[in-house]
């Protein structure tokens, strides 16, 4: 309950602003931007696994080792944890989508990984001011934005319909 009214509390304010929040305190640096993203970004995988326990705990193989008498830490690691494995790499696949829009927004704001790194936001922001001479510099990384998020979303679909047991399209 009280980790819950946590992922509320980060919850009550925008992912992408807090990142910007934190990654323009704690500074420029590849380190930051990922510290920036994870405290903005483990929220929806907390209420993905508090869920998902909470709905497993009720099936019959998770009530039987319980009634058994088996300690609750092995019911948790044997019986439920590895059920928890297929949501959470659909979420994974998600959330990298995410990750990539957001460090290509931190580093267009000038809050992200600093220059001379590579990244797609700073090519943007670089590129900003050149769209009527170069309109390519700006088609190059917004197109591999585009086309990296597309690409984890598509994963992340393929991944949901793979690992769902109740697909039809499941063998």
């Amino acid at each position: 309950a009280v980790v819950m009214r946590v992922v509320d509390l980060f919850l009550a304010f925008p992912g992408l602003l807090l990142a910007i929040a934190l990654a323009a305190a704690l500074g420029p640096g590849a380190g930051n931007v990922v510290l920036a993203l994870s405290v903005a970004g483990w929220t929806s995988y907390a209420r993905l696994v508090r869920g998902e326990t909470r709905r497993l705990r009720q099936r019959e193989h998770v009530q039987a080792a319980v009634a058994l008498g088996l300690p609750r830490r092995l019911v948790l690691w044997r019986h439920v944890l590895p059920l928890l494995a297929a949501p959470l790499a659909v979420q994974a696949a998600f959330g990298a989508a995410a990750a990539v829009l957001a460090e290509s927004s931190l580093s267009f704001l000038g809050v992200g990984v600093p220059p001379p790194a590579p990244s797609w936001g700073s090519m943007l922001a670089e590129a900003r001011g050149l769209v009527a001479e170069a309109p390519h510099l700006l088609l190059a990384p917004g197109l591999a934005i585009t086309a990296l998020v597309a690409l984890l979303q598509m994963l992340g679909d393929a991944l949901r319909e793979w690992l769902d047991p109740r697909s039809a399209d499941a063998s």
